[in-house]
């Protein structure tokens, strides 16, 4: 169904006619072809402190400073999209596509926000449903629309709307997302060539209902378990001990494990010793450590994944609402379904079956790079939401489909980012423009969006990026990010805290990682 919808929409989308003048925001109202309907648009003048749209969202919105012409609209009746259009003044000619994580339903309010002030036309979606929307994974047309249809139908509405804006179509597009938006990003890589020059994917899980799996497994191995359950204290010994441990395995003891496949930490070291009290685990829950940590297998024991690096920690508690509704919602139809009849195997099949297109771990990504595409694949190697293994197994499996490493990385590449959390946060250095981080506008150099544009427009392959880390608005470390399978290498006399002390070079270890 979903190639003739978009084949009509981008039929249409070449047949809109101009609106009565260039920029005239308000005559973008109303429908158009390809079931696309523009239910508001609006110029908006931002004062002296700026413009912010109201939401409750948790990706908020920065002031905007620059004049807009704020477009709502549906695709479908039920895909919710905004395009936010700069003056032609200020519109750098380039289209930004901000992706949605989590379970969608929101708008990217945080990244519009910033980038629009860089000068690009921003658009977001919803991803087919709201997040009021109560059981929406129940609903057969949101689900594939929150897999993939959403945010493709978006980039062409969107692109044909700033074309009669502008009078002008964009001269290359882009798309920008972490966690399910850089599972977007993917997406739109594997299913939608012509869709994005480039792309910027981050944390995006390329095969997320096994995650989703591990989670929900291990969350509720705790919950019946509860004098095995491990508590955030306990995770925060466990990482803290783990760290120390590695720390200076890369020559530098600065509270960051540069590769922690070099690390060999393990739970049983955290057992308290005879009379010991404190900075310690008892026998259960070391034993629940320790089967959290290993390969999860399944009913019959065979392996199902490779587990998680040392240090990285996990969700404590009950299972997260999302992955309750992918099995109650979109497998089993049943608001009732008792969570602790679940089965890694046979709900995994279930969950791959009624939602395909949730994985993102195709490699048929020709079509994408014969028509020039870039994309750049960022992960924390301490991501506890979407671990960094499946990550790294899914870029070796480009490398293998697309003619080996050396041919991928003319038009993939994988940054690997030591310490850092799910998009952002943990000991390392976070700040690299990626989505939802602070942005350098047109500087390749400092941040990710502005590398795959480079690599795009100029055919500049990034060779390091520099990320920083922030303290109270201060810069208090800068480190290398390196194109797998590199990693930062200090040279003995810099400073510790700066990148210009850190080479790329290949890392051993990632060169022979599967």
């Amino acid at each position: 169904m979903r190639r003739p919808l978009a084949a009509a929409l981008a039929a249409s989308a070449a047949s809109w006619a101009l609106p009565a003048a260039a920029q005239d925001c308000g005559a973008l109202a109303g429908p158009h072809p390809g079931t696309v309907v523009i239910t508001a648009a609006r110029s908006i003048e931002p004062g002296p402190a700026g413009w912010q749209p109201d939401t409750t969202s948790f990706y908020r919105p920065l002031p905007v400073k620059v004049p807009l012409c704020r477009v709502e609209g549906t695709i479908e009746g039920n895909i919710g999209f905004e395009l936010w259009l700069p003056n032609a003044d200020k519109w750098n000619r380039r289209l930004l596509g901000a992706g949605v994580g989590g379970d969608a339903g929101v708008y990217n309010y945080t990244d519009m926000s910033r980038r629009i002030g860089e000068g690009f036309a921003t658009v977001t979606t919803d991803s087919g449903h709201k997040s009021s929307q109560a059981r929406w994974m129940a609903d057969p047309k949101a689900r594939v629309d929150y897999e993939h249809r959403a945010t493709h139908l978006t980039a062409l509405a969107a692109k044909a709307l700033a074309a009669d804006y502008y009078a002008k179509a964009p001269d290359r597009s882009y798309f920008l997302g972490c966690s399910g938006g850089g599972r977007q990003a993917l997406k739109e890589m594997q299913l939608y060539a012509g869709d994005y020059d480039g792309v910027v994917a981050g944390a995006p899980g390329p095969y997320m209902p096994l995650i989703s799996v591990r989670m929900m497994w291990f969350s509720l191995l705790q919950k019946q378990n509860a004098a095995a359950a491990l508590t955030d204290a306990d995770w925060d010994l466990y990482e803290r001990a783990s760290n120390a441990a590695c720390d200076a395995n890369d020559g530098v003891r600065d509270g960051i494990v540069e590769n922690p496949l070099a690390c060999h930490f393990t739970p049983a070291q955290l057992a308290c010793a005879p009379g010991q009290a404190s900075a310690c685990l008892p026998p259960a829950k070391v034993a629940m450590l320790t089967e959290i940590v290993a390969p999860m297998r399944n009913e019959t024991g065979r392996i199902m994944d490779h587990g998680l690096l040392p240090g990285v920690r996990t969700r404590p508690g009950p299972p997260s609402p999302l992955l309750r509704a992918m099995w109650a919602d979109a497998v089993y139809d049943d608001p009732a379904w008792d969570e602790n009849s679940f089965r890694r195997t046979a709900d995994l099949d279930k969950a791959n079956a009624i939602m395909p297109e949730l994985r993102a771990d195709s490699t048929a990504i020709a079509p994408f790079i014969k028509r020039g595409g870039k994309a750049l694949i960022y992960q924390g190697w301490q991501d506890p939401s979407v671990i960094a293994g499946p990550t790294i197994d899914y870029y070796r499996e480009l490398e293998a489909a697309q003619g080996g490493a050396a041919e991928l990385a003319k038009s993939v590449r994988l940054m690997m980012v030591p310490g850092m959390y799910h998009c952002h946060g943990g000991p390392g250095a976070d700040e690299f423009g990626g989505s939802g981080q602070i942005s350098t506008p047109a500087n390749p150099s400092r941040d990710i969006l502005w590398a795959v544009i480079d690599w795009v427009e100029h055919d500049r392959a990034p060779d390091r990026i520099v990320a920083a880390k922030i303290a109270h608005g201060d810069v208090v470390l800068t480190r290398a990010l390196c194109p797998f399978p590199q990693s930062a290498h200090y040279d003995g006399v810099g400073p510790q805290d700066r990148a210009a002390s850190f080479a790329c070079r290949i890392d051993p270890l990632l060169a022979t990682a599967r």
